[in-house]
């Protein structure tokens, strides 16, 4: 007499398991994650050129290098990112030593 899990065991047959093919879902994850960090650097730049400059540059700068340490496919806005991102940084070395402020304003 054969149970039931017996049964189901010797009719389905085992799925041969690749590494390739399991290594592929996880790559193309990072790669996607790669990418979301390289727009997300471009624009934490932008905003950083306008506000928190001091929070924003160094995030900037680290989202940047992550995303192109991981492989991204959006290179340009990772390198983007970088750059606006040491321009954070140097308009608010710019700032201190002019006005020894930490922000800026339009106008007099």
């Amino acid at each position: 007499m054969t149970t039931l899990s017996e049964a189901i065991r010797t009719t389905t047959p085992a799925k041969p398991t690749k590494p390739a093919q399991a290594a592929a879902p996880a790559a193309s994850r990072l790669r996607r994650h790669a990418d979301g960090m390289a727009v997300a650097s471009f624009i934490l730049g932008l905003l950083g050129t306008l506000v928190l400059n001091l929070l924003l540059g160094p995030c900037t700068l680290v989202l940047g290098t992550l995303a192109l340490a991981r492989g991204t496919t959006r290179r340009g806005r990772a390198l983007l990112g970088l750059t606006l991102g040491a321009t954070d940084l140097l308009i608010l070395a710019l700032l201190v030593t002019t006005d020894g402020t930490v922000s800026w304003h339009i106008g007099g």
